[in-house]
């Protein structure tokens, strides 16, 4: 006995030793993780990962710490919290930039990539999908990443970007046929049909489908031909065509069935060899045979007959239970049923009122546009034809009027791009100093008009170019400070820019517009950037303006990925901020070239052929052109124009695009059949529906916006003819 005491003390403490030195180690905690994951236990296996993070960073094991961030970053992807899983991904990044080449550091980025897809930032995607591919090849390993492309593929159908998915499930199939690639090949020319289904090309789906099931018999793999059948026969069904459809279905099931019982059959093969195995096996047999011999057959009888009654009795109990439930389920059914139809109505009218809403304000400012043209135009030509000093101040009025007109036009069309996601985001190269400089040049009249000190104050330390959108970065500002410079006499209006972080390329910049004009009550703060909204009536008749371009901020700074915020008090002055990342461009800006302005000369004695419905136009538009000596003829429709411009050749022409018969842009096409030289130029009040690059892709040479302001106007004649 002491011996064994000794022995047992001993063996004790060997695992206590040796638990302690599991319990504290990256192989012990990834274990934990695994078990917890395979239990869905998100919570835990954050912790066990994190602890295990911990343990590298305290022993200085730096590949291992990138190895688990990256484990982390996994798991926030998997549970589709996108933002976070980004961060982890970035500090692996980070951990690995001094140490060689890793396939860690591989499949980081190829998951950066991944997130960036499912997040629809594809160019940030494409960026890193680069740099993963890069090091696989620099790793030699090729066929593996076929797997890592098909996840890539499969967010990309995800996103709805089929283009891009359909080129990365074909790079895939392209590759020559072997064992370690052929279940991707397989799930590629799978995932290939059901895009395909999804783009209604019914022909090229269910020839990648069958591709996809021929596949199958050389992997051998039968839950992966059971999913295909089943998705062969929705597209049959799809398709109407039931008895084929159905004949695939029962395939599917038969297959499943099968699966199952294989399953079933390994499992209980594998318990019975475990018990056979024991000795426990044969004991229990001895006993039961014993049990057996010693007991009286009445015993047994009367147990049964116990067990009998009492499982009828559950039984009975079970049943009356089931049905209960059954009715009370079926009634909640229909309550829920009903308050679901009610919910998709209201979903519907909703959707309705918004569209309605879209395409009133679209058809609105689009209609408002011609006669407000011809109402600047004469106004622009009653100017040029020196009119008497009692006449000029009525015109300047009226000129002053029909631009504030036109820039309401221009906010409500603008909201509702953005309202309506017609609006994209460009991601260009530009230099912001430069952009802030122009703009406060641009309102350098403002601000003397209003006897205010207007300033910038810009971090010399923010990167000279950047990439992002500089247009919407403008509009944001300019609205900024013009309210600004509007809502302040005599007084200081500052924008300070500063940069706020500098991580990994990416720069993030804080803007601030700060002024010492008549402030926002408080109640109000929450309201000014609402439509329409200007504090009070009293404001809105003093100032003026629209009430829209504080609504525009906000949607244009959400559209960027920041927030807005406001700080005013009454007589005091307000405070705007916002924050904004941009990408770091280290290549140096192209020199842009300064736009020329046109000479009287340039223009004289062409010969331009207008195409116009609208007779007020005709007359402001012919006067225009005549006034700079240009040869003017005009034409009402697209028809008739294609039938003299087959005979007759002008120096440009000017292509109403809303014309009777055929419109412009479909006119414009005709005449590039047979005329690809002579310059088109657009004349439109663009719609909600229209934009300048889809004008362009007809072969027009440019656009001109009405309302025209009549410096734009000739500039884009003359530049055309010049280029011509």
């Amino acid at each position: 006995m002491r011996y064994l005491f000794i022995l047992i003390s001993f063996f004790s403490s060997f695992l206590y030793s040796q638990s302690n030195r599991n319990a504290d180690s990256v192989a012990y905690y990834n274990q934990l993780t695994n078990s917890s994951l395979k239990a869905n236990k998100y919570n835990q296996a954050l912790l066990f990962t994190q602890k295990s993070i911990n343990f590298c960073q305290a022993n200085h094991k730096t590949e291992s710490q990138a190895n688990q961030t990256f484990k982390l970053g996994k798991i926030y992807y998997n549970q589709k919290k996108y933002d976070v899983a980004l961060r982890y991904f970035f500090k692996s990044i980070n951990l690995l930039k001094n140490i060689p080449s890793t396939l860690t550091k591989a499949l980081t980025l190829h998951y950066i990539g991944i997130t960036n897809t499912e997040k629809g930032n594809h160019k940030v995607a494409k960026h890193y999908f680069d740099k993963s591919e890069s090091i696989f090849k620099q790793l030699k390993i090729v066929d593996s990443t076929q797997t890592l492309n098909l996840q890539k593929g499969i967010a990309l159908k995800a996103n709805q970007n089929y283009d891009l998915a359909i080129s990365t499930f074909k790079e895939i199939i392209a590759k020559p046929d072997n064992k370690s690639i052929l279940r991707t090949k397989t799930d590629a020319y799978y995932q290939l049909g059901l895009i395909q289904n999804l783009l209604q090309k019914n022909d090229s789906a269910i020839f990648f489908l069958d591709k996809a099931l021929g596949l199958t018999t050389k992997s051998n793999d039968l839950n992966q031909k059971a999913t295909i059948l089943l998705a062969i026969s929705q597209f049959y069904k799809k398709n109407q065509d039931y008895d084929r459809a159905y004949t695939y279905l029962d395939e599917h099931y038969q297959l499943k069935n099968y699966i199952l019982k294989l399953k079933n059959s390994k499992l209980n093969f594998d318990e019975l060899k475990k018990l056979k195995n024991t000795e426990l096996l044969n004991d229990a047999i001895q006993k039961e045979k014993k049990d057996l011999e010693d007991k009286k057959t009445y015993k047994y009888s009367k147990l049964i007959s116990i067990l009998a009654i009492a499982l009828i009795s559950i039984l009975s109990l079970l049943s009356l239970s089931l049905y209960k439930n059954n009715i009370i389920r079926s009634q909640n059914n229909i309550i829920l049923e009903e308050k679901n139809n009610e919910l998709i109505i209201a979903k519907n009218k909703v959707e309705k009122a918004s569209q309605a809403r879209s395409e009133f304000l679209s058809t609105v400012s689009h209609e408002l546009r011609t006669p407000l043209n011809a109402i600047n135009g004469i106004t622009h030509l009653l100017i040029e034809d020196s009119p008497k000093k009692s006449q000029q101040k009525y015109l300047e009025s009226l000129k002053f009027s029909g631009n504030y007109l036109t820039t309401f036009i221009n906010q409500i069309l603008e909201i509702n791009k953005i309202d309506s996601n017609k609006l994209e985001t460009e991601y260009i190269s530009f230099n912001l100093k430069e952009l802030l400089i122009n703009i406060q040049n641009s309102l350098k009249e403002l601000a003397t008009a209003n006897k205010n000190y207007f300033y910038l104050d810009i971090d010399k330390s923010i990167p000279d170019n950047l990439i992002g959108d500089p247009t919407k970065l403008s509009q944001i500002i300019m609205n900024l400070i013009d309210n600004a410079l509007k809502f302040t006499k005599n007084g200081r209006v500052k924008v300070i820019v500063k940069l706020h972080s500098l991580k990994e390329e990416q720069a993030t910049i804080y803007f601030e517009v700060v002024d010492t004009g008549i402030g926002i009550p408080e109640d109000k703060l929450q309201t000014v950037f609402e439509s329409f909204s200007q504090g009070s009536i009293e404001i809105n008749r003093k100032y003026g303006g629209t009430g829209l371009g504080l609504t525009i901020v906000k949607k244009l700074t959400e559209m960027l990925g920041g927030e807005i915020n406001l700080k005013s008090e009454v007589d005091k002055g307000s405070t705007f901020t916002f924050k904004l990342k941009f990408k770091i461009n280290n290549e140096p800006l192209a020199i842009k070239q300064e736009t020329k302005l046109y000479n009287d000369y340039e223009l004289k004695n062409k010969n331009i052929l207008l195409i116009e419905d609208n007779k007020i136009n005709q007359m402001i538009t012919r006067k225009m052109l005549e006034n700079k000596g240009v040869i003017c003829e005009i034409i009402d429709n697209g028809e008739d124009a294609i039938e003299l411009l087959k005979t007759k050749r002008f120096d440009m022409i000017l292509m109403d695009v809303h014309l009777p018969g055929i419109n412009g842009t479909t006119a414009t096409k005709y005449i590039r059949e047979f005329d690809k030289i002579t310059p088109i130029i657009a004349l439109t009040a663009i719609s909600l529906d229209e934009n300048r690059e889809m004008l362009l892709s007809f072969g027009m040479n440019d656009v001109i916006t009405k309302p025209f302001v009549p410096d734009e106007f000739y500039s884009i004649i003359a530049r055309c003819l010049n280029a011509n």
